[in-house]
């Protein structure tokens, strides 16, 4: 347990070094950064598809979509769902978005309990019950104090769900169901990259991006093999490293946010408790 902790703790700093690192890649907006990421990422991934000896799962994911037409319209909405998310993810700190994000991967694994219940019939334990009550008593503050929470905080919780309920029900959350993702991702990375006349010079035109841009995808990479590693214990790490990144960044918590941040805070850590004491008993051989 403590190595899954220690994995998980280091791909959430290289994932909070990819939001620090985004506005240090300026000239370029954030659908070009999200089409360089892409691009820089797919090689690293492809060989690290090949180390772990999954091709074939990919191959047997093409298949099944020759077969099975539906299933492959399936794929290609499990890929947009997920570029929206590594688009917002480049774009939110270089707009000044960064703290609603972050909110965003805050409230993820508590939406995703709920979503386990209602899609999967999952049973919720009392600690993820209460955590799912103290999340939703700081959404209703956001809602009472500013009318509703930020569409980037709704895009991120709420897509991201569904982008990893799809994978579920299809049974493609696995290296190579990213993979295919990240392949299917190739020809919009291609069009934010090369959209408008003199894209390409403005990259060559800025030595520091020479290096950054492979940086960004050895980094992106990187996180992605320790996520397969450890993925239970990251959702509870990353969003607060966020947060920090966002104030680096230069955003502050308003003093009449701080209800609604502390709220959803407590919850994830209510989680991170109960996720915790059930891998304890686990471990002990008792069965809950």
């Amino acid at each position: 347990m403590f190595k899954g902790v220690v994995v998980s703790t280091l791909a959430s700093v290289l994932f909070a070094s990819l939001y620090y690192l985004s506005p240090f890649l300026a000239p370029l907006d954030g659908e070009q950064i999200f089409g360089w990421r892409v691009l820089m990422t797919l090689p690293f991934t492809t060989a690290l598809l090949f180390a772990l000896k999954q091709a074939e799962a990919v191959r047997a994911l093409l298949a099944r979509s020759l077969a099975w037409p539906r299933f492959g319209l399936l794929l290609v909405l499990s890929a947009a769902l997920l570029g929206v998310q590594l688009w917002m993810f480049m774009w939110a700190p270089m707009n000044g978005r960064a703290l609603p994000v972050s909110l965003g991967y805050f409230l993820l694994p508590l939406v995703m309990v709920v979503a386990g219940r209602l899609l999967f019939a999952e049973r919720l334990t009392p600690g993820q019950t209460l955590a799912a009550l103290v999340a939703a008593a700081g959404v209703a503050h956001e809602f009472w104090q500013a009318g509703g929470m930020s569409w980037e905080t709704w895009v991120v919780a709420l897509g991201y769900t569904l982008y990893f309920a799809l994978r579920r029900w299809l049974k493609t959350d696995t290296l190579a169901g990213h993979w295919l993702d990240m392949a299917l991702l190739l020809p919009a990375a291609l069009v934010f990259v090369l959209r408008a006349p003199g894209r390409w010079p403005l990259v060559a035109g800025h030595e520091a991006l020479w290096a950054l841009l492979p940086l960004l995808g050895v980094v992106s990479a990187v996180a992605l093999a320790l996520y397969m590693v450890a993925s239970r214990w990251l959702s509870y790490v990353e969003p607060a490293l966020l947060v920090v990144v966002a104030g680096l960044l230069g955003e502050r918590l308003q003093p009449q946010q701080l209800p609604t941040y502390g709220l959803i805070f407590a919850a994830v850590g209510l989680l991170m408790v109960d996720g915790v004491w059930h891998l304890w008993r686990g471990r002990s051989g008792n069965v809950y």
